[in-house]
């Protein structure tokens, strides 16, 4: 049997079966040998050989035959792999690759099938500026990418948006690749996790869904918060998740919020995501801005090496974008773009002129005072009712409704907003945000305070 009858072969399967079966199942497969009437073909793990052969090996096997081939049966074996120059061409004559039961060493080719998100090349540990803020995250990040025994699983990194969660998890996955180039790396956002799912229930394919997620030796599930309220999904989830960690697998996830604090995530689910390391991402220092925005600089002024930037400017900055990474690189970006173009020094009147509206964004800060403040006056109640121990409902819905906003349009922590009504615990402003987002879905007018008093506050 020659190289172009299994082309042959794989051409027709991609046009019969589908792109995503044909990717997920055909694609991965290497012909061997053919010898004895047994064409072999490298696998990456034996449970993915079995379902091959189960699903797809009438179809294989006939198209061989009908191709010329004097092929009888197939086999599947999982294979050491080789460098270009050691792995033989498949011919009658090649001999039998050694068997390597260790999925530790499968085919890199194969790693490359799996169907997660691309990575991007900037997120990389050298330019993840850390400070005291990330210390832990960017230290625990470090330790999962090193490989070798790790004592948390799984990591569970949380934070506002713009505060480097995906930065992190992108670079864990860029130093496990190079240190261990097999290694089997999926990182996905739990929304891709949810359409898989339901894809693969279309199409009636859970075994390939459960083999496809199974097989990693990294699982990285991005915004996890996302499949909250999704029972089916969630099930799987947590199924695929015992799996690994079953297997010494690592798993490493993120989201906006700690595990207990997400409404509508399974208590199951929330138990395993915090039986491993679980860190806050705080909000930035301005220290580590500005060090972040001297990094950023020395990368733009590789692309506009004619833009000049005045002193202060990158301190001036620093201070005045205080909530969100993203912006805070976004700004410069637009200085650095608006100076080439218009042929001026960035100067801290340029800067001004040039990011009004960032500026003025974030000027405006909310305080837990002052949502206090506005929630008492919007139900006629007074300040002292908000913070007082009473739970009559006239009191104790406004209370959650302010509790939940300032969970919502402050950096607070739990426990700091807590304090700040009276000296409660954190749990009871748990309770609060979630009650609020369960009422906001099913009381229209209980949305519709919330929603004007939202604007109102950020106006």
């Amino acid at each position: 049997m020659t190289i172009d009858t299994w082309g042959r072969v794989r051409s027709e399967l991609a046009t019969t079966i589908g792109k995503d079966a044909f990717n997920n199942w055909i694609k991965p497969l290497e012909l061997i040998d053919e010898a004895g009437g047994v064409a072999r073909f490298s696998v990456p793990t034996n449970f993915f050989g079995d379902w091959v052969l189960r699903n797809y090996g009438d179809r294989i096997l006939q198209g061989l035959v009908d191709g010329g081939s004097r092929i009888e049966r197939l086999d599947f074996q999982v294979v050491k792999p080789t460098s270009p120059a050691e792995r033989p061409s498949p011919s009658t004559s090649a001999p039998q690759p050694r068997p390597e039961t260790s999925r530790s060493s499968q085919p890199r080719d194969a790693a490359a099938e799996l169907p997660g998100s691309p990575l991007d090349k900037r997120f990389t540990f050298d330019r993840f500026v850390v400070g005291k803020p990330n210390e832990l995250a960017h230290a625990a990040a470090r330790r999962v990418a090193e490989g070798g025994p790790v004592t948390f699983n799984p990591l569970f990194l949380y934070g506002g948006v713009g505060l480097g969660k995906t930065h992190l998890m992108h670079a864990i996955a860029w130093e496990i690749q190079k240190r261990t180039p097999q290694a089997r790396v999926l990182y996905l956002s739990a929304e891709q996790f949810m359409y898989r799912f339901v894809q693969s229930l279309r199409f009636k394919d859970m075994l390939g869904f459960k083999a496809m997620f199974r097989s990693v030796d990294v699982l990285m599930v991005d915004d996890v918060q996302f499949i909250a309220g999704k029972e089916s999904t969630q099930d799987e989830f947590f199924h695929t998740f015992n799996a690994l960690v079953d297997q010494h697998k690592q798993i490493v996830i993120s989201a906006d919020r700690a595990p207990g604090e997400i409404s509508g995530l399974e208590e199951r689910i929330k138990s395993r995501l915090q039986c491993g390391l679980v860190v806050d991402l705080h909000p930035t220092d301005y220290e580590l801005r500005l060090g972040i925005l001297q990094s950023k600089a020395e990368v733009q002024a590789g692309h506009y090496p004619d833009v000049r930037l005045a002193d202060g400017v990158l301190e001036f900055l620093a201070h005045r974008i205080s909530t969100n990474v993203r912006v805070l690189e976004g700004a410069l970006t637009r200085l650095f773009a608006f100076a080439s173009l218009v042929g001026r020094e960035v100067t801290l009147d340029v800067a001004q002129e040039c990011l009004a509206d960032i500026l003025r964004a974030s000027d405006r800060k909310v305080t837990i005072d002052e949502i206090i403040r506005k929630v008492a006056d919007h139900y006629n109640l007074r300040l002292s009712d908000m913070l007082s121990p009473r739970r009559a409902r006239a009191v104790a819905r406004p209370r959650q409704v302010a509790m939940f906003l300032s969970k919502m349009l402050t950096s607070k922590s739990l426990p700091e907003i807590g304090r700040r009504f009276g000296g409660r615990d954190h749990t009871t402003v748990i309770h609060a945000v979630r009650k609020i987002e369960e009422l906001k879905a099913v009381d229209n007018q209980i949305a519709e305070d919330v929603e004007l008093l939202r604007r109102m506050l950020e106006a």
